[in-house]
């Protein structure tokens, strides 16, 4: 059994690079039009939550900010992602245009101050993707013990772009499911979900 997991990860690893470069070789112009794209899809299908989280856009992810501004102005509350330990579950800080944002041990935006909040929903960005649901991240399993340990379980909505959807990410037994999955092809809910 080791060795299947092994396989697996090291699998994973690969796929981790290669989904970042397909999304590296878009052109700035294409990457806001699939974004834009991909904001009126989540337009379309979701109401405004009370309390959204986002992932700040990095290594040419979806853009979704044009979607948590509107739903801002509607009366949301927008937060961003915390790692406040290893192998932890995120926290959720607030944030608004007005946030001051430090990058954090990764080098992502993160807001160093502001009210903690639990969100009703997540945005949550797709290295890869598959039709049932299952994400692939960058490896830390952050999102997947967040999922886990929220109760409620916010509302999981994965954005990312059509290059990077897989037959398969071969899932784990940790590994959670999306409750809907938007490119700039549309809106899906998992299959068998």
């Amino acid at each position: 059994m080791m060795q299947a997991n092994e396989d697996n990860t090291a699998w994973r690893q690969a796929l981790r690079r290669e989904m970042v470069a397909r999304r590296a070789a878009l052109s700035d112009s294409v990457h806001r039009e699939l974004s834009a794209r991909i904001v009126a899809h989540l337009r379309a299908t979701l109401t405004a939550p009370g309390v959204v989280a986002f992932c700040w856009p990095i290594k040419h992810e979806p853009d979704v900010r044009a979607i948590v501004d509107r739903w801002a102005t509607a009366g949301c509350r927008a937060s961003l992602p915390v790692v406040v330990a290893e192998n932890a579950a995120l926290a959720f800080r607030e944030w608004t245009t007005e946030t001051p944002l430090e990058a954090d041990r990764y080098g992502i935006p993160t807001p160093a101050t502001g009210a903690w909040l639990i969100p009703d929903l997540i945005l949550l960005p797709l290295n890869g993707f598959d039709a049932a649901g299952f994400r692939l991240g960058y490896g830390g399993g952050y999102f997947d013990r967040t999922l886990a340990a929220l109760s409620p379980r916010p509302l999981a909505v994965g954005v990312g772009f059509e290059i990077n959807r897989l037959d398969s990410i071969r899932p784990e037994s940790h590994d959670q499911r999306l409750d809907w999955i938007i490119t700039e092809a549309g809106a899906f809910k998992p299959v068998g979900a």
